[in-house]
């Protein structure tokens, strides 16, 4: 227990100087190589946030109500109409696979054993919007179709939007997802449900186990969490020592020989690429001391850094994948038009990482468009700059797709 102690102070203090451990960092200049992949993989898809709720959910096949109760916009129709006002027409309503566009046919190509989201939207007919919340999404439930089109398998719901239309509108997403047979994690009827991992069979082969943590600094209120006796979300007490031995512990009676582990955590700002120094003491102590196999970290609108600790992916930010941003003004620097959906391909014996392809998109019509090549160099040139002082490259592909490299340790 000291010794763990000590090694999370360690961590902690190193982030804060931003040092990594000697062999971790390959050279600046080096292009990415190919990775050779194991004969036994399991790949994973992992993404950012799914928004389908406000102007979205008004171009699928049954919009809800479209109330706002935001300073500006007081109609989720108004969002329909920046993005046509950016980018054109959209023909109403789309049927329920239009948003995944072209993603469904990489999804196809890829053929990922387990499809996880970040779901950022109550589904939910309730009318009550969270007090004194200036954002609200929903979707209407009979639009769940939207996504077991893509075959989603888990949607995280350890976010600051799943309460939006309070703890009835999260019982009801509850129910709608738990009816179209897709698994959750982050939330539930008491903390019990809340901290409960989904567990994702792969057909004998294994399984992935998907934990979810939601953090303040993310936007999730303190009354959001769930409690013994009230639903809610699985909400951290902050990123200690203490609360990382409580969450280690806790996987740690989960997981058995052959799990894949994934930890989705819903922390930090929307905007920069800054990733905090308790976010990476926290994330290698996930993997040291939980034996995680994945860090699956989402708030970001756009795509942060990615570091590989003990042969171990640490996305600290996957980015938006799915959105209504179409048309709005502000943080254009940032490119939130355009998307990552991450493919990372797992030894299935070790949990180590073997590979990590990224297909880079973009947003246009509420629909998800291959990115040009100039959009995927911009997005595979952003992760190299952002990735060296984690010790990753990435580089562009002459397929599209951005492929990660580092230095595997022995």
């Amino acid at each position: 227990m000291r010794e763990r102690r000590r090694n999370f102070l360690r961590r902690l203090a190193a982030a804060a100087v931003g040092t990594l451990a000697p062999g971790n960092v390959p050279s600046a200049s080096a292009a990415p190589k190919a990775v050779d992949k194991p004969s036994d993989t399991v790949t994973l898809f992992l993404c950012g946030d799914v928004m389908t709720g406000r102007g979205i959910d008004q171009v699928l096949p049954h919009p809800g109500d479209g109330r706002l109760y935001e300073p500006v916009m007081k109609s989720a129709r108004g969002y329909v109409r920046l993005a046509e006002e950016a980018n054109g027409p959209i023909r109403r309503p789309v049927d329920s696979a239009y948003i995944w566009g072209d993603a469904l046919e990489e999804l196809a190509g890829m053929k990922p054993q387990a499809r996880i989201v970040n779901l950022e939207t109550a589904v939910t007919t309730q009318d009550q919007p969270w007090p004194g919340k200036g954002i609200h999404y929903r979707m209407h439930p009979a639009n769940i179709p939207c996504l077991t089109a893509a075959g989603i398998d888990c949607c995280v719901l350890a976010n600051n939007h799943v309460l939006d239309w309070e703890r009835a509108g999260l019982e009801e997403t509850l129910s709608v997802l738990k009816g179209a047979g897709i698994r959750t994690a982050g939330a539930g009827g008491d903390s019990r449900e809340a901290s409960a991992p989904a567990v994702l069979d792969l057909h004998g082969k294994s399984r992935v186990l998907v934990f979810a943590f939601g953090v303040e600094s993310s936007g999730i209120a303190p009354d959001w969490a769930a409690t013994a006796s009230r639903s809610g979300v699985n909400l951290l007490p902050g990123l200690s020592y203490r609360v990382l031995g409580d969450v280690a512990a806790a996987i740690r009676a989960a997981k058995r020989g052959g799990d894949i582990v994934v930890a989705s955590v819903h922390w930090g700002a929307n905007w920069g690429y800054h990733v905090p120094g308790e976010h990476v003491a926290f994330a290698h102590g996930l993997i040291e001391d939980a034996a995680v196999d994945i860090v699956h970290g989402h708030s970001a609108h756009h795509p942060l850094g990615i570091e590989v600790h003990r042969n171990r992916p640490i996305l600290y930010g996957c980015g938006d994948f799915l959105n209504d941003y179409e048309g709005i003004a502000g943080h254009e620097e940032y490119r939130p038009d355009l998307a990552l959906g991450y493919f990372p391909e797992m030894d299935a014996a070790t949990g180590r990482l073997s590979a990590l392809t990224m297909t880079p998109f973009r947003m246009r019509r509420f629909r998800l468009n291959r990115a040009s090549e100039a959009d995927a160099r911009w997005l595979a040139d952003l992760l190299d700059r952002e990735g060296k002082k984690f010790g990753t490259n990435v580089g562009l592909d002459s397929d599209g797709r951005l492929r990660l490299a580092w230095t595997k340790l022995a």
